[in-house]
């Protein structure tokens, strides 16, 4: 087995493992449907996706999303056997806290693994989370209005 075919095994382990604790964490099913991915602008970093489906206000008041995070593919020799044939890296899958009152954000849920006493964050000119706050927000706006 090489490398790149553990990494991609233990993503789908990590996904189905993510699959299982929404199913856990929300055993009403009320986060059941299609996902909906909806794509931030790329950076150098890689791309940022989050999930309007499952866009919930938590019991605290804030936002919460499924976000998808893949890193940018390295560069290789253009005229490497390895730059033709090689696969992109997986996906990470976090359930992010938003404060969009202060801008902040913290991560409950990475790979399906909860994050207990995650911190918040500021964004820290890390632009895919910048973004990703931005549009979780706008989207959300109608949500935390009824909250």
């Amino acid at each position: 087995m090489t490398p790149q075919q553990f990494r991609s095994g233990v993503g789908k382990l990590l996904a189905a493992l993510l699959a299982v604790a929404v199913v856990l964490l929300n055993p009403s099913g009320s986060w059941a449907g299609p996902v909906d991915w909806q794509p931030v602008a790329s950076t150098a970093e890689g791309q940022q996706w989050w999930d309007a489906g499952s866009l919930r206000i938590s019991k605290a008041g804030n936002l919460t999303v499924l976000s998808r995070f893949q890193q940018a593919m390295p560069q290789p020799d253009p005229g490497s056997e390895q730059g033709r044939s090689q696969r992109p890296p997986a996906s990470d899958l976090y359930v992010m806290e938003i404060d969009c009152g202060q801008n902040l954000f913290r991560d409950t849920s990475i790979n399906g693994l909860p994050q207990w006493g995650s911190q918040w964050q500021p964004a820290s000119n890390d632009g895919l989370i910048e973004e990703t706050i931005q549009a979780v927000c706008a989207a959300g706006a109608n949500l935390l209005a009824g909250s």
